[in-house]
């Protein structure tokens, strides 16, 4: 949705705290365990990477503050923002596919998005994360592009 030009800031955080509170009503995913979390990032692995990012953990955390998810290549650790629970699946699964892809590829190079690009729904999760970014204060560029490499 594009916002009318002219718009003061007080304006615009007005809008797209009203439409982040829509689009959170219209479809929550269910609370994931870590377990869950994990099994998740495997069926998503095998069908948009063709099974070849192997995590050895996935795991809900509450110390990330300013990025979605993060991943450690060497260890196959990858950690996913408590922010996230409560939102869409096709967010979540977002995340996970973004940090699934930095155990193929540890930058966000040309192959690095081709890759995440095999997700049907990167565009729809990326401005969904914008938009909350966006509602809670946030600098564009701050939190939804530093879904990122540790």
């Amino acid at each position: 949705m594009l916002l009318p030009a002219g718009l003061s800031s007080a304006q615009e955080k007005e809008w797209v705290t009203r439409m982040v509170a829509k689009v959170e009503k219209a479809g929550r995913a269910p609370a994931l365990s870590d377990e869950a979390l994990l099994d998740r990032a495997r069926r998503l692995s095998e069908q948009f990477l063709g099974g070849r990012a192997q995590p050895t953990s996935v795991r809900w955390v509450d110390n990330q503050e300013h990025r979605w998810g993060s991943c450690t290549p060497t260890t196959g650790t990858i950690r996913v923002s408590s922010r996230l629970e409560g939102m869409p699946a096709e967010v979540i699964d977002y995340v996970v596919v973004h940090e699934l892809t930095h155990l193929l590829e540890a930058n966000h190079g040309p192959r690095f998005w081709a890759l995440v690009g095999r997700y049907p729904r990167m565009d729809y999760a990326r401005g969904y994360l914008d938009g909350v970014s966006r509602g809670a204060g946030w600098q564009p560029g701050e939190e939804a592009d530093d879904v990122v490499n540790e």
